[in-house]
């Protein structure tokens, strides 16, 4: 059994899709809890204010979100496109 220099650009790609997600989606979760921890906590002091609180919340959080889409973009074209 060889292994051939295809079957090692293609294990290369699948270890690079997965580091990719794996990497990318650290950030992105790690600033959405912390957004999300600071609104809860500012709703609990302005209840009132729950509404514009949470809709800032979640466009900063979709903000947040965009470099893990992109990431994703590329691993899925590291398996579908390296070959």
């Amino acid at each position: 059994m060889e292994i051939t220099g295809v079957e090692i650009i293609r294990a290369a790609a699948v270890l690079s899709a997965g580091f990719c997600m794996g990497f990318s989606c650290l950030g992105p979760g790690i600033g959405e809890g912390y957004a999300c921890g600071k609104a809860v906590e500012a709703i609990a002091k302005e209840p009132t204010q729950a509404g514009p609180i949470t809709r800032t919340m979640l466009v900063g959080q979709a903000v947040t979100e965009s470099p893990a889409i992109y990431a994703l973009v590329i691993a899925l074209l590291l398996l579908f496109v390296v070959k």
